[in-house]
């Protein structure tokens, strides 16, 4: 009997750009594993996202959208999320930069952060 093999899943870079008119309320709430969605596909994407080379979103946390430009690994990306209540509010914008050496750092609704964990969690625990 051989053994089961592994299935990796697909890079979110690698996955095809699924680019269907998308609304809010349909962005799931876990990653899509099949599929990348498009910032340009967002039917209420601010300007600040859509101005981003290549953004493709990528979960919820709490209620905010959170979105990626650039490879989750070796390379420069830029993580950008907005409350889903009320994308155009710029004050409820915030990146975080993550960079080759990995390094990074971005603004999250209370403070400044280093750490893409602990930015990932403010935004958890600021909804």
């Amino acid at each position: 009997m051989t053994e089961p093999r592994e299935v990796k899943p697909t890079p979110a870079e690698l996955r095809p750009l699924d680019e269907r008119p998308v609304h809010t309320a349909d962005l799931p709430d876990t990653p899509t594993r099949d599929r990348s969605i498009p910032a340009s596909a967002w039917i209420e994407a601010p300007a600040a996202l859509t101005s981003l080379d290549d953004a493709r979103y990528l979960r919820r946390i709490g209620p905010w959208l959170l979105w990626r430009s650039g490879p989750a690994r070796g390379d420069h990306a830029c993580y950008w999320v907005c409350r889903a209540d009320d994308p155009d509010e710029a004050a409820h914008h915030f990146t975080f930069e993550l960079f080759p050496d990995g390094t990074g750092s971005g603004r999250g609704p209370t403070a400044s952060h280093t750490r893409f964990r602990t930015w990932k969690e403010d935004l958890r625990d600021h909804g």
